[in-house]
């Protein structure tokens, strides 16, 4: 399936067929699609947390308002954010750049962040934003469906994924095969009211 038509296509699914599996091998794929996402400074701020046991899986359940794509999406990603990444992994974010390169960008990075935890949080979360879009395109345009989530307590689920204090859970997305289509669109806004030309007026 070509790009435009995963973005046509790529609806929200609450029930999925909780029988079917993705292989490993699927599922390192939608992965490796999700880290080709822009990051600012290239600092891949994102960190996937795959849920594969079934107790947990129910336990993030309960704590999701009982929605049942957490237990029954062939997998479920937990989309956390490295809020310290700035800090923690910058050489390695630029290590194949030439030298001339990589030292004015890591004192820019520095600079940027630190300091600015606002900024640090804002920037994480759009990085994660970002790569959740690019996993549910990608599980489209492999055949999968999928569903990005909020709905859940995020401390609780923080606590029982063991989520380190510099990091931050932003979403998940569940990803599987619906057992039924989604129901038409509940309705867009038209172009003119969302796209506005240089500037909004009074």
């Amino acid at each position: 399936m070509d790009a435009l038509t995963a973005l046509e296509t790529r609806r929200s699914i609450k029930l999925f067929d909780p029988q079917h599996t993705l292989s490993e091998a699927e599922e390192r794929r939608l992965l490796e699609l999700a880290k080709l996402s822009p990051t600012a400074f290239n600092l891949q701020h994102w960190r996937f947390v795959l849920v594969k046991d079934p107790a947990l899986r129910q336990q993030l359940r309960a704590l999701a308002w009982n929605q049942a794509q957490v237990t029954d999406a062939s997998l479920l990603v937990v989309v956390c954010a490295d809020l310290k990444a700035w800090q923690r992994y910058p050489e390695r974010c630029w290590s194949h750049a030439p030298e001339q390169v990589q030292q004015p960008l890591l004192k820019a990075i520095d600079g940027f962040y630190r300091e600015n935890e606002a900024l640090q949080r804002d920037e994480a979360l759009r990085s994660c934003g970002i790569a959740a879009q690019s996993l549910m395109i990608a599980a489209k345009a492999m055949g999968y469906d999928s569903c990005p989530m909020d709905g859940f307590d995020f401390d609780a689920v923080g606590e029982a994924i063991n989520l380190p204090d510099d990091h931050i859970v932003t979403l998940f997305v569940a990803i599987g095969k619906a057992v039924e289509p989604a129901r038409p669109r509940g309705g867009l806004l038209d172009y003119e009211d969302v796209v506005i030309i240089d500037r909004f007026y009074p």
